[in-house]
């Protein structure tokens, strides 16, 4: 039993090293080091390990128990960007943000996703993968700028860039809208970050080990190189938010998860709308059998939060839509 428990302290230990990595990501850049970008691609397997682990020791009565709990603390801002239990706000908001990756080549109906899109009212919507060239929503006026992003409104567009980067293989990572909303200008920030091009049999493991270890390997040279093309497209990024003269509304598909380098980076003086107001499992992204979440809605400080929704009721992508209300008075 001894031998278990040193193997069980062991893992224990290892599993707590590679949590503490991972809070690396907001330091240090993945073209210094994107191993520890991929540590927060585990973070759930890991944290689930990590808090099993630590009610063993409470079970056996066990003195390293308590410090594992109190290291454990570390890491619970980490979880709240998964899962968070906010109380619902009864207050009422006055901008409603929706943005959703329609994954452009699915076979949805243009009039489904209009239906949808024009059912929630929201004030403005933030279309990735878009189809913006084929949807046509009524009351709503389509910024001009976009190549894989698109912006629709129901207020007036004051002005609109693209945000390019050399970064990828298509030069444009998404926008910058400047948006007048009841007297007041916001910019409202639309990305698509580099995408992985995963198909699910790349990720499937089949349960030989020759071949999962191909497919592990073949994963691993997908995600560094993207990891370093993020960084790239994160600075281009950055200048559209800090050089903004208005508050500013970032969201879109980082094709990042929380914990990552792309969150730290991208969220940096922003508030996180499901860390601040929402309910339940953030995960954003339904093809696989994981939970991720890859679809955000950050806002400038003194805009307040106060729901925020992954609409799970509809599924004409492998994306689910992302809604928040926030209050600006």
């Amino acid at each position: 039993m001894k031998v278990i428990r040193l193997l069980l302290l062991l893992l224990h230990t290892g599993i707590l090293l590679l949590l503490a990595g991972m809070l690396l990501n907001a330091y240090i850049p993945p073209k210094v080091f994107p191993w520890l970008n991929l540590l927060s691609l585990g973070f759930p397997v890991l944290m689930a390990g990590y808090l099993l682990l630590t009610l063993f020791w409470v079970i056996s009565w066990k003195k390293r128990a308590l410090v594992f709990l109190l290291l454990g603390l570390l890491f619970f801002n980490a979880t709240l960007r998964w899962i968070n239990y906010m109380p619902v706000q009864k207050e009422p908001s006055d901008l409603t943000i929706l943005s959703f990756n329609t994954k452009g080549e699915r076979e949805t109906s243009s009039e489904q996703l209009e239906s949808y899109l024009l059912s929630k009212k929201a004030d403005v919507i933030l279309l990735q993968e878009d189809r913006g060239d084929k949807i046509e929503l009524k009351g709503y006026t389509q910024g001009k700028t976009g190549s894989l992003t698109a912006v629709f409104t129901r207020h007036e567009i004051i002005r609109e860039q693209r945000i390019s980067s050399d970064a990828g293989d298509t030069g444009s990572c998404g926008t910058w809208t400047d948006i007048r909303i009841k007297g007041k200008i916001y910019r409202i920030i639309n990305i698509y970050l580099h995408p992985f091009k995963f198909e699910k049999s790349m990720v499937t493991m089949n349960g030989t080990n020759e071949e999962d270890e191909e497919k592990i390997k073949s994963i691993i040279k997908r995600l560094m190189p993207t990891f370093k093309i993020h960084q790239e497209e994160i600075a281009i990024i950055r200048k559209a938010v800090d050089e903004s003269p208005y508050p500013v509304i970032l969201a879109g598909d980082f094709n990042s998860v929380p914990n990552s380098y792309e969150y730290y980076h991208l969220g940096r003086g922003l508030k996180d709308a499901f860390t601040e107001s929402g309910k339940g499992s953030a995960t954003s992204f339904h093809d696989y059998k994981f939970p991720i979440r890859i679809d955000y809605i950050f806002a400038s400080p003194f805009i307040k939060p106060l729901r925020y929704t992954v609409d799970r009721s509809v599924k004409i992508s492998d994306h689910f839509p992302v809604i928040a209300g926030f209050k600006t008075e």
